[in-house]
């Protein structure tokens, strides 16, 4: 077994298997990687260099997956630190995504009207290379804080808006299973809280976490929703294997979040491969990830139509439900933005001219008389807060707006304008 040749230390089948073993075990340091990767002296040091700015930690068994003779290895590449991480890009940013900024309070992210994420922990069982919170993931100054999280709920019983938690980090899945449940508790008993969702890495690298234990909890507070985060085929195992049919035995939806990575998995060959191993194993693609612009990850990053060519050939050339959602998480907290091929070639009040994935072109006739009657008759739309309180373009598109543009904070000519009115008032 190629588990126990590496860890000749292991008494027992059982230690392998036990994942508080995984997390007491994990490779820390440069001077532990001689075993599973072939470094120069110069390597290693390089390496080091590395850590000391942003921690390395790999489990046993995700250790057991590298190639140990190719440098090139997807295992490797998102566990080995590289020295590329201590180059700052121009486009590099500590918080890209802005989740500090639309924090209310330590810990919490408000971003979007009726969810929140709720970060219960910056540990996870391995650091991932690639990670979009390299800034504080790993850090012991950023510990999650007990009242940190009581503040959180807090904020969310205080908010009915809020129908939708997700619980990250980090990753939950290394807390304690009752530490865990602590937390699921509190946010379920939230009346107005609909769906928990948690997201962990911990299928992909640390398997051994999804324990009976663990999943006779989550059952207890339906609906649970789980995100998980395979990104290459290789990363299938029994093991892996086992994790996510126990979950999804229990009733427990999954969803896994792939970010494209250069040198890794921009390929649609890869990615294809990967989706089919993903709904055999009833995990559904949920989104292929833009690399974000995280400082120390511009060497991962590929270009936005790299991303686009994937989708042109993965759309129409296998079943739908294995084709994630092609996003780009708009940096200064603009959210997911779905980025798509061009299937809508024109449009006209009576037809619209289509192209499918074989670059078919196709008209669709509209109906020749149609109006919207929805929001005067509908007992859903008149009772939905969103039509009364419209936000983005539905300023635009509600039948009772009154706006007729929408101009982006810092418009030049809007300041310009303002300059000009001040100056007349001054006078």
């Amino acid at each position: 077994m190629k588990q126990k040749l590496l860890f000749a230390n292991i008494t027992e089948e059982s230690n392998w298997s036990d994942w508080r073993w995984q997390l007491r075990n994990r490779i820390m340091s440069s001077d532990e990687l001689d075993q599973y990767a072939n470094l120069s002296v110069y390597e290693k040091a390089s390496i080091q260099k590395a850590i000391d700015v942003f921690p390395m930690a790999i489990t046993p068994y995700y250790a057991s997956l590298i190639n140990k003779d190719d440098s090139t290895c997807p295992i490797r590449m998102q566990c080995i630190p590289n020295p590329k991480e201590l180059i700052k890009g121009s486009g590099d940013m500590d918080d890209p995504l802005h989740e500090d900024g639309d924090s209310p309070c330590p810990g919490l992210t408000h971003r979007y009207p009726d969810r929140v994420l709720l970060l219960v922990t910056n540990e996870c069982s391995m650091y991932c290379r690639h990670c979009t919170r390299k800034r504080k993931v790993g850090d012991n100054e950023k510990v999650s804080k007990d009242s940190d999280i009581i503040k959180a709920i807090e904020y969310i019983k205080a908010h009915p808006d809020i129908r939708d938690v997700l619980l990250s980090g980090g990753d939950p899945f290394v807390l304690s299973t009752n530490r865990l449940e602590q937390i699921i508790r509190r946010v379920r008993e939230i009346p107005h809280v609909q769906v928990i969702r948690i997201g962990t890495r911990t299928p992909v690298v640390m398997p051994q976490r999804i324990t009976d234990h663990l999943v006779k909890m989550l059952k207890k507070y339906h609906p649970i929703w789980i995100n998980t985060h395979f990104n290459h085929p290789r990363e299938f195992t029994e093991e892996s294997a086992r994790a996510l049919a126990k979950l999804a035995d229990a009733g427990i939806p999954l969803g896994n979040q792939t970010v494209l990575l250069k040198g890794i998995n921009d390929c649609a060959f890869i990615i294809k491969k990967l989706a089919h191993l993903l709904v055999s194993n009833r995990v559904r693609p949920y989104y292929l990830y833009q690399c974000d612009l995280s400082r120390g990850i511009e060497h991962f990053r590929t270009p936005v139509s790299k991303g686009v060519e994937i989708m042109e050939a993965l759309i129409g050339h296998t079943s739908g439900f294995a084709v994630p959602t092609f996003v780009v998480d708009a940096p200064g907290g603009g959210g997911k933005i779905p980025v798509l091929p061009n299937y809508q070639l024109s449009s006209t009040s009576t037809k619209t001219v289509l192209r499918n994935y074989e670059g078919v072109i196709c008209i669709y006739e509209e109906p020749a008389n149609y109006n919207s009657s929805c929001s005067s008759t509908c007992n859903v739309c008149k009772g939905s807060s969103a039509l009364h309180d419209p936000i983005g373009l539905q300023k635009l598109i509600n039948p009772n707006a009154k706006m007729v543009s929408l101009i982006p904070e810092g418009n030049r000519r809007k300041k310009r304008l303002k300059i000009y009115k001040d100056i007349l008032h001054d006078n």
